[in-house]
């Protein structure tokens, strides 16, 4: 008897509600999540474009990986049409001569998946293949796997191994061909699939029988909202919680279950002999904070004072040779330069085409830098890309670590030597700079953030071909980069006022 998808045959639906495999893992992170993806969509916090981006470079790495299984065909994703994809896909299950399908339709109790990989072993058993862009497996891969599983089964399919197909981190890319067998791992995952298997029928009556309630089931939000991954329902859940809600205390996500159990709700209900670390405390106290050590500490820069901040894009995909999966790869760097009579100058450098940017990135930078002065940076990242750079351009190895050594990190003096109310206890850059510069907030720049100048940056130069456009993504980078480092001339020159000293 051939084997059928769901079209053919379906086991008699326990819920009026299809769900899918993404829905079935929301059902397993949180009910409500499940319950408002079904009846209330519209509540959802659309993804933001680097959600989207990522979301993206999954699709990317799933496309390559078809390359993994040649001759295999490919069922059109036509959510429009999902009788029509069930359909095709049944002709090629059984069409002996296939040996592998992608994105594969089936149905089992209503439940609707679509399948990465699924590769003939013979004429009656297949290999059931997820694909993931990451670099390991997670357990809700498992569960993603465990679904699938039971889909096909039920409709049919005979699964004889379950398998996780996801990227290699050490794999470096010599150029030409990407080399598949050494960029992807394919871990069997048969054993702990099965474990899983049990579960899902329970698994699923819970949640129709949740889907039939007249209205959401009452979840507290907590960290279980972003994970394994972030709840689009969250503002929706937490529009109507206090502005200083324990959540907000940044820290161990076991004080915030303590607090849960103990019923303290906002962070001034904290009791006094619960432990905090010294940012917690004072988020907690609520007022500004001047370390006697903040004056001295700014005051030992050296002129002329840089500050340099790069913008790197990580392709899961490796984009040039000599590159890994997710290694940052910086196309854009920043400098303000102020001189001691208060003068600043901007230099920057920004790649507009394909090609690999390091090389033109470090030798532009070195000659902006000079042999003089502080290098003033916002994090170790520089300190980060700066060595890379210099692993991958060992003629400019030895200068590059010279450069190295001259970095000071403002983010490190502001952690240690003061902090603002308004920074809500996060120190990023995007924080701290509206509560002490409140002119220079990001919210007028077009590019907002580094994940977001990536995804453009990839735009201008992979995918956009309109010129015009082109130049506005490069001026919106301009702009941003820029600035983040002219925050960092502006946040100097506060802070001082606010410990009380003047420059050197």
């Amino acid at each position: 008897m051939p084997p059928v998808t769901g079209l053919e045959k379906q086991t008699p639906s326990v819920s009026t509600h299809r769900l899918s495999k993404s829905r079935f893992l929301a059902g397993l992170q949180c009910a409500k999540r499940l319950y408002l993806e079904i009846h209330s969509p519209e509540l959802a916090t659309p993804p933001t474009p680097d959600r989207r981006a990522i979301m993206d470079m999954g699709t990317d790495v799933g496309v390559v990986a078809r390359q993994y299984f040649p001759h295999g065909v490919l069922i059109e994703q036509t959510h429009r049409q999902i009788p029509a994809a069930l359909l095709r896909t049944s002709e090629v299950v059984k069409d002996g001569g296939i040996p592998s399908l992608f994105e594969g339709a089936f149905v089992w109790q209503g439940i609707l998946v679509r399948v990465d990989i699924l590769e003939r072993i013979d004429a009656r058993r297949w290999r059931l293949i997820e694909v993931k862009a990451t670099s390991k497996v997670k357990a809700t891969h498992l569960d993603d796997l465990a679904i699938q599983a039971a889909v096909l089964e039920g409709a049919g399919i005979e699964v004889s191994g379950c398998f996780l197909m996801h990227l290699n981190t050490q794999y470096s890319f010599l150029g030409g061909d990407l080399n598949l067998g050494e960029m992807f791992v394919l871990e069997n995952k048969t054993e702990e699939v099965e474990a899983r298997r049990a579960l899902i029928q329970a698994q699923l009556e819970d949640m129709w029988k949740t889907l039939e309630q007249a209205t959401p089931p009452s979840i507290v939000p907590d960290s279980h909202c972003h994970q394994p991954y972030e709840c689009p329902f969250w503002n929706h859940c937490t529009k109507e919680k206090p502005q200083r809600w324990v959540f907000h205390l940044p820290g161990s996500s076991k004080l915030q279950t303590l607090f849960l159990e103990e019923g303290i709700e906002t962070i001034d209900e904290i009791p006094g002999h619960i432990q905090l670390s010294a940012t917690q405390q004072r988020v907690k106290d609520n007022v500004e904070w001047i370390s006697p050590l903040l004056r001295p500490r700014l005051q030992s820069v050296r002129f002329p004072v840089h500050h340099l901040d790069f913008e790197t894009f990580m392709p899961a995909i490796p984009a040039f040779a000599h590159t890994r999966p997710y290694r940052p790869i910086p196309f854009q760097w920043s400098n303000h330069i102020e001189y001691p009579d208060g003068t600043v100058v901007h230099h920057h450098y920004l790649c507009t085409d394909g090609r690999d940017p390091r090389e033109e990135v470090a030798l532009s930078l070195l000659e902006s830098v000079g042999e003089a002065g502080t290098i003033c940076v916002y994090s170790e990242y520089e300190r980060f890309l700066l060595f890379a750079l210099g692993d991958v351009l060992p003629q400019l190895k030895p200068i590059l670590s010279k450069v190295v050594r001259r970095l000071w990190d403002l983010l490190s003096v502001i952690q240690q030597h003061y902090y603002h109310p308004d920074f809500h206890g996060s120190y990023s850059i995007k924080t701290v700079l509206p509560a002490l510069v409140p002119a220079l907030a990001y919210d007028d720049l077009t590019i907002q953030n580094g994940a977001v100048a990536a995804v453009m940056y990839q735009k201008m130069v992979f995918h956009e071909t309109d010129l015009m456009e082109r130049a506005h993504i490069a001026q919106a980078l301009h702009e941003y980069c820029g600035r983040d480092t002219w925050a960092m001339v502006e946040l100097r020159r506060v802070l001082l006022d606010r410990a009380g000293g003047c420059l050197p």
